[in-house]
């Protein structure tokens, strides 16, 4: 009998590709890009297909014969997915696919692999994190769980990114131990990512921003907990009148909601764009390291995260980190961070009041930050996912 020698394929749905994903784009573009070169540097043995969106089809360059891009015209997390993505990877007689999230589709044909971040709509489902009516909200609703819960059951193997997210898996599906595997994501070297064309002083006024600043980055949904965060730091200025706040995220509907709050305060003007809590919107990453760099603290009020880069990525820039106590993050952070109690504005405020007064102890949190962020390595989450491609269609 003669031996199987076809080239397996290997999809990867990279729909989020890129910054429009945000840090789940991050995400699917350092797994792609690396996943392939690693298995360039070996024999041959996979072809992958990549599947793209409308939004970065044209732009994604395949960067061997090895690998082949399929257009996707289906929005994520639409009804158009569950129907017409099965019928697209049916015709492509795929050996495995990756799904980078756990939208999943029901009829998926192919033996597939599933990363599932966290667990956070089981977690925090409020409507207040929707801008659909109550009615869709919670068909919507319905519909994630039952993705998810398929997802799991189906799985040939389940990627994680910290044990505290496989045990919510395990604890809320049942599901087996054994096939779920755990790869720490990386952390986006900003020196290699910094602007050469601008100074730190040109930056940070091209944003509006006076030193010294407290700094938040990511985005604004309930569960990121900014309103008790603008409440400490109402409490913090009394001791601090001349510190400023940042928060950095893409101006949507739940940073509008979060301006409103701070204009209410008397914190920021929307006629100017001025205030003492400042915000600059979508920052790039050629500029982002330079606002990590020059802030005081960067602060983490959440109240569940299955990860939590952005806090590495402050320590990645010198930055030294307080943050919130719960889900995965003391996990993640170790002891790299300073801690509170999220929903306890007065311990936020406390914290933060400390940390802001100590230079000697920030500085020593720089140190460890520093040492700690060598710990969670892009290449390193790509050469754990590889394997546990090849373990599979093999």
């Amino acid at each position: 009998m003669e031996k199987d020698i076809r080239k397996r394929r290997i999809g990867i749905d990279a729909r989020f590709y890129g910054p429009l994903g945000k840090g789940l784009g991050r995400y699917v573009q350092e797994i792609v890009d690396r996943v392939i070169r690693l298995q360039a540097t070996h024999d041959s043995e996979i072809e992958f297909v990549i599947f793209l969106s409308p939004d970065n089809y044209e732009s994604y360059n395949c960067p061997t014969a090895d690998v082949r891009k399929v257009l996707v015209p289906q929005r994520w997390y639409s009804w158009r997915e569950q129907v017409f993505f099965p019928i697209i990877l049916r015709r492509e007689k795929l050996d495995l696919i990756h799904f980078p999230h756990f939208n999943v589709p029901l009829l998926t044909p192919s033996p597939f692999v599933v990363t599932i971040h966290d667990l956070i709509l089981t977690k925090f489902p409020s409507r207040r994190a929707s801008m659909l009516p109550p009615l869709l909200y919670w068909m919507k609703q319905a519909a994630y769980r039952l993705v998810v819960r398929t997802a799991v059951k189906r799985a040939k193997a389940i990627i994680t990114v910290s044990e505290f997210t496989k045990k919510d898996i395990i604890d809320k599906f049942s599901a087996s131990p054994e096939k779920i595997f755990i790869t720490y994501e990386g952390v986006v070297d900003f020196n290699q990512a910094v602007s050469t064309e601008m100074s730190s002083r040109e930056v940070l006024d091209k944003y509006g921003i006076t030193q010294p600043y407290l700094l938040y980055v990511g985005n604004a949904y309930p569960h990121k907990n900014l309103s008790r965060l603008i409440s400490s730091y109402v409490d913090v200025r009394k001791a601090l009148p001349e510190l400023s706040l940042v928060m950095v995220g893409k101006n949507d509907y739940f940073y509008q909601r979060v301006r409103a709050e701070a204009e209410q305060l008397g914190l920021y003007d929307a006629t100017n764009g001025k205030g003492k809590i400042v915000f600059p919107g979508y920052v790039p990453d050629s500029l982002l390291g330079t606002l990590y760099r020059n802030a005081l603290l960067y602060v983490f009020p959440s109240l569940y995260e299955g990860f939590g880069l952005p806090p590495l990525e402050a320590m990645s820039c010198s930055c030294p980190v307080a943050s919130s106590n719960q889900a995965s993050l003391p996990e993640i952070l170790s002891d790299a961070a300073v801690y509170f109690d999220p929903y306890d504005v007065d311990n936020i405020s406390m914290t933060l009041r400390n940390l802001a007064g100590d230079e000697s102890r920030r500085a020593a949190m720089v140190l460890k930050g520093r040492e700690h962020i060598k710990k969670f390595s892009w290449q390193r989450c790509a050469e754990q996912t590889l394997t546990i491609y090849l373990q599979i269609v093999r």
